[in-house]
């Protein structure tokens, strides 16, 4: 579309937040639902109104500014629901810089706390918003802690402040009294102002805090909003994890676009993927944002011919105008086959959105689908395009470079994308150095515009100029003949020699040409089903592995292990963290049941014995050691393919 569904009455707003008194103050919307709150079993959905959010917004912004400044950092700890929207409005009301992440439980056990800590040393917030339940938590830890001193006193250092308290008097505030009307001062952020530290995923290091400008973010909603042709009339889907990325998108790109937005947490899809599908129907969502990854979960475990409680609630998809795929690359099998099940439910191949984006520029970059449809959509090496270079905004420049030479590549060679847009982040927090070589890349011999490196490879096909991403420069495998390869092929490969027996989705390949091995290795996660398989069963599930990538890649692997449930890490997003896999894998962290090395001719060079369990005096040791190097991690370096400059 050339165009946005919009009364010129109404122009566009240099913040988002600035949409919201707009919206609240008109009749057809200010008893609008914003958002909606689903929980998983019998759907009882709660609402918030644009007229409530935006009173919630002046509401916990007073409060906020009667006990902190404009531009203090706030830590966000809410649980996922309609209260961390209501905070983060706020905050952005307010005009303080919110830092939103996942809260760690409580008891800060089982090494969960790693990340809390980086976050509150790099951005040393004054104060941290969350439940008064999880405060007291928090309370009765630091109370009573005595074997994490550093943690202990991060936590206590902050001023803690409850959104019970927050919203305390938005029951006695008249909703008259806020009043956006003619002569109103905005005193919220303004454009230039970094409103939010967004951290990126972990997918290829550790987390690293971006700084996003309000004015950045408004521009990148914007984009999205005309990219999927959003309207008040949308109505969302998302059970996207809401700190960060995508999921945080929708929330602004839902108030830019007057629309509706349907909430829902990560753990109630995992739990039980139909509730994806039966809230789609529930509501007759025009759109919804699903990773790539989760599509053969709602495949394996939650389609439409599944039942719940011996009750069957009908689906139906024929509302859904995009159904936008995230988490490159994307794999054109799957999608094909998820079509295929859910056509006879109304699912129009058209509504197919692969789409490209990163938290250094806010989140969304470009979408594949606009002026085409999914049955047009050619592939390259077996993916779908993410992103289309020939299109009509001059404001976002998508380039695929040279990484070495810093050159523009032709079509059809890979390299490195580059991205130059108003929605770029300004940088990384307290890092120069890494801010400089990310966000200020040059072209060769060419001076002027600055350009975001994403560490994402691409490749640009095809007369509508299509961009595939083919994976992450990082994680590539140079293989002994001097040719690369990106590792999800193996992955794939090995998946699918034994789809019944390993997880999906919990597979990950990597180098191993700095250790003993000299090779490249994949580890597996197997499903767990209560009983031990036989050794014979397991030697063959390894060598099968090593028959699939050898006959679908052409690529020997020269270790295979099998490892429990839970010891592939991956990012709240659901991304493989190969190169913490790698960094566990080599200092015995994982919780192996089979390990088998192979020669170049398929020979078994030895094997391990069955259910290898590490030593409890060993794995104390392990898990201070991965401590320690974890706490010396919380300020990052510039990533390489060595994983020791990414601790």
């Amino acid at each position: 579309m050339n165009y946005e569904n919009y009364d010129p009455f109404f122009p566009d707003q240099p913040v988002v937040d600035l949409y919201l008194p707009i919206w609240a103050k008109l009749p057809g919307f200010k008893s609008k639902p914003a958002f909606v709150w689903a929980e998983d079993g019998p759907i009882q959905p709660s609402f918030l109104t644009y007229e409530e959010l935006n009173s919630s917004a002046q509401c916990i912004s007073s409060e906020l500014l009667l006990s902190s400044r404009k531009n203090d950092v706030v830590l966000v700890l809410c649980s996922p629901g309609l209260e961390f929207v209501e905070v983060i409005f706020g905050c952005q009301r307010a005009g303080v810089l919110a830092v939103p992440i996942s809260p760690p439980h409580p008891s800060f056990t089982n090494d969960n706390w790693h990340h809390l800590l980086r976050v509150v040393s790099q951005t040393r917030p004054r104060v941290a918003i969350a439940q008064r339940d999880y405060i007291k938590h928090v309370e009765k830890y630091v109370a009573s802690s005595s074997n994490n001193n550093k943690l202990s006193e991060a936590l206590q250092n902050l001023r803690w402040i409850s959104t019970e308290d927050l919203k305390g008097k938005k029951v006695t505030m008249q909703l008259e009294n806020v009043n956006f009307g003619v002569g109103f001062s905005y005193n919220g952020c303004n454009a230039d102002d970094v409103y939010l530290i967004q951290y990126t995923s972990g997918a290829t290091a550790i987390p690293k805090p971006v700084l996003l400008t309000a004015g950045s973010a408004a521009h990148n909603v914007r984009a999205a909003r005309k990219a999927y042709d959003f309207h008040p009339n949308t109505v969302v889907v998302s059970w996207l994890p809401q700190y960060h990325d995508c999921g945080l998108m929708f929330l602004l790109l839902t108030l830019v676009s007057g629309a509706t937005c349907v909430l829902t947490s990560p753990n109630a899809f995992v739990n039980r993927p139909r509730i994806w599908l039966e809230l789609i129907s529930e509501f007759k969502a025009t759109c919804t944002p699903v990773p790539s990854f989760a599509l053969p979960l709602v495949l394996k475990r939650g389609h439409a011919g599944a039942t719940d409680a011996g009750t069957v609630n009908p689906i139906s998809m024929l509302s859904v105008k995009n159904l936008i795929i995230i988490n490159e690359p994307i794999y054109n099998d799957c999608v094909e086959e998820f079509v295929e099940v859910f056509r006879p439910f109304g699912l129009n191949p058209s509504a197919i959105s692969p789409s490209y984006g990163l938290a250094e520029n806010g989140t969304f970059v470009s979408t594949s689908w606009r002026s085409s449809n999914f049955d047009k959509f050619s592939t390259y090496k077996k993916l779908l395009p993410s992103a289309r270079l020939d299109h009509e905004d001059v404001d976002i420049e998508i380039l695929v470079v040279n990484e070495e030479t810093n050159e523009i590549v032709e079509d059809g060679v890979e390299g490195e994308i580059w991205i130059s847009s108003p929605s770029n982040a300004t940088g990384y927090l307290a890092h120069p150095s890494l801010t400089q070589q990310v966000f200020n890349a040059r072209l060769k011999n060419k001076a002027g515009k600055c350009y975001i490196r994403t560490g994402d490879r691409g490749v640009v096909e095809g007369e509508e100029r299509f961009l595939y991403v083919t994976g992450r420069c990082s994680d590539i495998i140079k293989l002994p003949n001097g040719q690369e390869i990106h590792p999800h092929y193996l992955e794939t490969s090995a998946y699918n020699s034994c789809p019944n027996f390993l997880r999906g989705g919990c597979v990950a390949a990597f180098d191993m040409s700095e250790s003993e091995y000299t090779s490249v290795a994949v580890v597996a996660e197997v499903q767990s089903k209560g009983e031990i398989e036989s050794d014979m069963f397991l030697k063959q599930v390894c060598e099968g592995i090593r028959k699939a990538t050898m006959k679908e890649e052409n690529v020997g692997i020269g270790l295979v292990a099998l490892v429990k449930v839970g010891s592939v890490p991956k990012t709240t997003s659901g991304k493989i963290q190969r190169w913490l896999a790698k960094y566990k894998f080599m200092k015995s962290h994982m919780n192996i049941i089979r390990q088998m090395k192979f020669d170049n001719n398929d020979n078994v060079q030895s094997t391990m014995q069955k259910m290898i369990q590490i030593e409890k005096k060993e794995y104390k040791k392990g898990n201070k050691m991965l401590i320690v190097e974890e706490e010396e991690g919380i300020y990052f370096a510039p990533t390489n393919r060595t994983l020791k400059s990414s601790l």
